[in-house]
């Protein structure tokens, strides 16, 4: 398909990639996090980073919130804040892994105070959620052990269904719970949550308010992870992704980055699901730490990313494909596959977006904008935002 012949799709007026307020503070590694100029001091100015991003690719309409990290007197004053650069504030994200006392745990704990205060944290996030009209609450949890024998495993299972129903009893009508599931890191033998299957099974257990979210690096070495997202958009249980690249593990890269085709597949599937539909529970968040490089460019590239292979998807020539997989053509079928992957859409998006008054190229906008310059002259003193902070 030629660029010329390429016709934008309705389906993609509508897509919204979520970023996070945490990867405008500074990170690192296991053994350094790195200080960088511009870096926000404050919750407000990763909101203004966050709608620097939007203005420039009208794709990043709200900024996900951690807390403790993000912590406010005034909620509803931060969502008036925000709202006035043109974004909103949504999903709420727990922290129950920068505690001593969740060393051995928190809402998986074998001591009940200590899951008392990991339950009393998750419903603080949800009277936050109040204050900020936010949708969704998402967890995850670092509970684990690294010994076999260490703790009863199946107990541990069922103090996480105990937590997560009083949690849940206490969401609002259109609010949701959405857990994360990671294969391994911090706990080394066992996670409590490790795959999609166990916080299916948690989830379902909960009700129609909870819902799987699925980390684009929290998964082992060559799983098929469309396969999975087809599976719980077929169940009706993919709430939330969250979006990065990886090489080796949670490396929470740029998404796109290590494996582009990854990323085409998993958007082939969220597109024949009905992820992109007005109506779906679909949310796409971005998920990354910009330890080497500048953390709004960062963003940008990754919201366009998305973009980039959310048209592909949207260009595969269904019909075509479908006749193929029912003549068992398998060099056909593969090959209207590849050919919508290797789609070069770029000068159409570049078109797309100058018709609705956005730059066509936002990387060389943003470079051109001094914005860069302007915060890193004007943030100086105070303490930087980062882990933990």
């Amino acid at each position: 398909m030629s660029t010329t012949e390429i016709r934008i799709p309705e389906a993609l007026d509508g897509l919204a990639i979520e970023v996070p307020s945490w990867a405008y503070g500074n990170s690192g590694t296991r053994f350094k996090v790195f200080g960088t100029p511009g870096t926000p001091r404050t919750v407000e100015e990763k909101i203004q980073d966050a709608a620097k991003v939007n203005e420039l690719t009208g794709l990043a309409p709200s900024v996900a919130l951690h807390i403790p990290w993000d912590k406010v007197e005034d909620y509803a004053a931060l969502r008036d804040y925000a709202e006035g650069l043109g974004v909103r504030l949504g999903t709420v994200n727990s922290n129950t892994f920068q505690d001593d006392v969740y060393k051995f745990g928190s809402l998986t704990h074998s001591e009940e105070a200590v899951r008392r205060k990991a339950i009393e944290h998750h419903l603080e996030c949800i009277d936050i959620m109040d204050a900020t009209g936010s949708r969704d609450l998402k967890i995850w949890l670092a509970d684990g052990t690294n010994y076999p024998g260490q703790d009863d495993i199946r107990a541990r299972q069922d103090r996480l269904a105990e937590s997560l129903a009083e949690i849940y009893a206490r969401l609002g009508e259109s609010q949701r719970l959405v857990l994360e599931y990671k294969f391994f890191e911090p706990a080394f033998y066992h996670t409590d949550v490790p795959d999609w299957g166990t916080s299916y099974a948690q989830t379902l257990a909960l009700g129609e308010k909870a819902f799987v979210c699925l980390d684009t690096g929290h998964h082992a070495p060559g799983t098929n992870i469309e396969f999975i997202v087809a599976q719980l958009l077929r169940l009706g249980k993919l709430g939330s992704f969250d979006f990065n690249s990886r090489f080796y593990a949670d490396d929470d890269l740029i998404v796109g980055a290590a494996d582009p085709f990854q990323l085409f597949r998993i958007m082939v599937e969220v597109v024949r699901g009905g992820g992109l539909e007005p109506n779906s529970p679909v949310a796409l968040m971005l998920d990354q730490c910009h330890n080497l490089e500048e953390k709004i460019p960062g963003q940008i590239r990754s919201v366009l990313n998305v973009q980039e292979m959310a048209l592909r998807a949207l260009l595969l020539d269904r019909e075509a494909l479908g006749e193929a997989q029912a003549n068992h053509d398998v060099l056909a079928a593969n090959a209207v596959f590849m050919d919508a992957f290797y789609t070069d859409v770029r000068p159409a998006l570049a078109a797309w977006r100058e018709e609705r008054g956005l730059p066509a190229d936002p990387m060389a906008a943003y470079a051109a904008s001094g914005y860069q310059k302007l915060i890193n002259d004007t943030r100086v003193g105070g303490t930087q935002a980062g882990w933990g902070a």
